[in-house]
């Protein structure tokens, strides 16, 4: 790179380091959140500016950060604040990609990636998923260097690209060459878990320990074809379609684990619903009441699918011309699988299912699903407790989340790893990857507290 590009980088830091000791917590967080949602970081642009942002602000209040990745544009940071025993260090992590979004879609006066404040919200691409965490954690990092306070560890945070499905995937890419930069005892995933907001009431507060896989697989069914004047009984529609109507009336069985049962044992003090309770209850005993969970599952979509493995189709395509008789028929049913269940599992599930030897199953890409990080007591003791010194009388309670998220990746390299983030997050309805995509202004807030808090007690 060239002399001028260095010497702009060391007046940015200079200027960084300026700006930062002026700033006040609150004021320094929403700057770093403004600047993260205004820089496009969806998987056309990379993550890299990004990256290179929030490493100038790390090392203007001298911490000393690592910048790398797989490619120029999918650059990951690690910064490390020391802690004065050689006690095994805690990482904390965040992604700085988003998903896709179009102006033209959004709201009248909102672009998503300009940063917006109105009527008590943080609006933008990434204010959900997951640029409010991000700005969070680099904001308490600086806070804590500026306070002088030095953790008993090594406090350990890396900003990732690629969480959202591209091809460099960061916290892969750190474990494969990097791994002793983000080597630690166990992990806290801000894109995981979290305190859910319904109507403007918090519900509890969800502690993460285990996720399920996601994997897709295409049915296909091939035809010679002919001339739509012509019909023949034998059609790829329909008989793809009467696979997929086979399939949708079938669940697959039920199957409890540590997390699921500790999650009703601790929803069943709260439920206010009396056979709702009973039934939670019946569901977390050391013999799990196999027709209470049904009935929970039944009951709720959510319950459903922490309760069991889902597949559902989600895109057909068929036929090649409008008067044809069509040659072929596909669709994608998308799986999310229960920990312990593999592919070649829910293959054979599929088959049985579906019951149609000419409807072809083929595996997409790979399902690489993850084990369950144990209950420690000592960090989800830590979180509930802040979690009850700040909302008082909220349940915390374990979860499997039914989505993905780069925990897996670290549980397989033996990582421990739970998703705790700093702010509550509204799911009436979830805007994460979609229209209008908004955070709350005082949970932001709110969330910037609890992160400085939970950090301090390490």
């Amino acid at each position: 790179m060239s002399l001028s590009y260095w010497v702009s980088q060391v007046f940015l830091l200079l200027l960084t380091a300026s700006l930062c000791a002026a700033q006040g917590p609150r004021d320094l967080a929403r700057e770093i959140f403004r600047e993260l949602v205004e820089i496009d970081t969806t998987q056309r642009n990379g993550s890299t500016k990004a990256a290179l942002a929030m490493a100038n602000r790390l090392k203007a209040a001298g911490l000393p950060v690592e910048l790398a990745g797989p490619r120029p544009e999918k650059m990951n940071i690690v910064a490390r604040l020391k802690g004065s025993t050689n006690a095994k260090p805690v990482l904390f992590i965040a992604h700085l990609d988003v998903v896709e979004a179009r102006p033209a879609d959004w709201s009248s006066g909102l672009d998503p990636f300009i940063f917006t404040e109105r009527d008590g919200y943080f609006y933008g691409r990434g204010t959900t998923d997951v640029k409010d965490e991000a700005a969070i954690l680099v904001a308490n990092f600086i806070r804590l260097r500026r306070e002088g306070y030095v953790p008993r560890r090594d406090l350990i945070l890396a900003l990732t690209a690629d969480e959202e499905g591209g091809p460099d995937n960061g916290v892969a890419w750190l474990l494969k060459q990097h791994r002793d930069w983000i080597e630690a005892e166990w992990c806290i995933n801000t894109d995981a878990g979290g305190g859910l907001i319904e109507r403007g009431q918090r519900l509890r507060y969800t502690f993460q320990t285990s996720e399920k896989a996601s994997a897709n697989f295409l049915l296909t069914v091939k035809n010679p074809g002919g001339h739509s004047s012509q019909p023949v009984k034998e059609n790829a529609i329909y008989r793809l379609a009467e696979g997929l109507a086979r399939l949708a009336k079938f669940d697959f069985p039920i199957e409890i684990n540590e997390t699921t049962r500790s999650f009703f044992e601790r929803m069943s003090t709260r439920e206010a619903s009396p056979a709702v309770r009973a039934d939670m209850k019946a569901v977390s005993g050391s013999q799990p009441d196999l027709a209470a969970a049904e009935r929970l599952a039944q009951g709720s979509t959510m319950l459903n699918s922490i309760l069991r493995t889902t597949c559902v189709a989600t895109t057909v395509e068929a036929g090649h011309a409008r008067n044809a008789l069509p040659q072929s028929a596909v669709a994608n049913v998308n799986c999310r699988v229960l920990p312990g269940v593999s592919r070649e599992r829910v293959v054979e599930t599929l088959t049985r299912v579906v019951a149609d030897p000419l409807v072809g199953i083929t595996p997409l890409g790979t399902m690489e699903g993850s084990p369950a990080s144990p209950l420690n007591p000592t960090v989800f003791g830590m979180v509930e407790k802040l979690v009850g010194e700040m909302y008082p009388g909220l349940a915390v309670v374990p979860v499997m989340d039914p989505w993905a998220s780069d925990s897996a990746e670290l549980r397989r390299a033996g990582i421990p790893t739970y998703g705790a983030p700093a702010v509550f997050f509204n799911i009436d309805p979830i805007r994460a990857h979609g229209q209008d995509e908004r955070i709350g202004v005082e949970a932001f807030y709110e969330g910037l507290e609890f992160m400085h808090r939970l950090l301090r007690t390490l």
